[in-house]
């Protein structure tokens, strides 16, 4: 039988051991995340090339070390606040579309949300702009498909099962329609005035649905 005091030793180191890595994995928590919110606001303010690695730990208030132990390159580093705006950005639109339960009023809201996420300086310079530069057109291009071409399917297919009858087009329209939102999230992110880009787009797009909503169904 082990002795109480031996037992309540035991406990003390396991629990001392416990806290100090749970610690450690809220300072790395936290170290990442300063990283990762000092390089997104230099990104945006000075783009991939214009901004130093220096400039990053000196505004997240760590060291380069510190810095290296979470992204092994300024690229990676790049790469990571590239996907952390385009998750929450997924995750934003898709929670903007699960509330209306009407396919056509979804893909206008899905549509809406997009472009004013496009407009943001945030989004629109590091995922729009300096994306295709940093990390390639076809790693961007490919990054960008992941993120919207799940989103356009679903909205294309609840479209499409409403219309009914019509679901042999689903591939060409998904095709055509994230063609077309893709198309109209870069010019909006190019305009002079991405606000009245956005109005044009969004009734140019409206139009297509309109048409689309008056083929004949079975």
């Amino acid at each position: 039988m082990s002795h109480p005091a031996r037992v309540t030793k035991s406990v003390l180191r396991t629990a001392r051991k416990t806290t100090k890595s749970s610690r450690r994995s809220d300072y790395s928590s936290s170290t990442k995340r300063a990283l990762l919110d000092s390089a997104t606001k230099l990104f945006t303010d000075h783009g991939y090339a214009g901004t130093s690695l220096d400039e990053v730990v000196a505004a997240a208030r760590v060291t380069k070390g510190a810095l290296y132990h979470h992204f092994p390159s300024k690229l990676a580093l790049f790469e990571n606040v590239f996907l952390r705006l385009q998750e929450s950005t997924t995750a934003e639109i898709e929670k903007a579309i699960n509330a209306s339960k009407d396919p056509w009023e979804r893909a206008q809201i899905g549509l809406e949300k997009f472009l004013e996420v496009c407009r943001r300086p945030q989004f629109r310079r590091i995922c729009m702009q300096e994306g295709p530069v940093a990390l390639g057109h076809e790693a961007w291009q490919e990054a960008e498909k992941q993120s919207t071409f799940g989103i356009v399917q679903r909205i294309v297919d609840d479209l499409l099962a409403d219309l009914g009858g019509v679901e042999q087009l689903g591939g060409a329209f998904t095709a055509i329609f994230y063609g077309a939102v893709k198309s109209a999230s870069e010019f909006v992110s190019d305009a002079e005035d991405p606000d009245a880009a956005s109005e044009d787009v969004q009734a140019t797009i409206g139009a297509l649905l309109a048409g689309l909503r008056l083929l004949p169904t079975t």
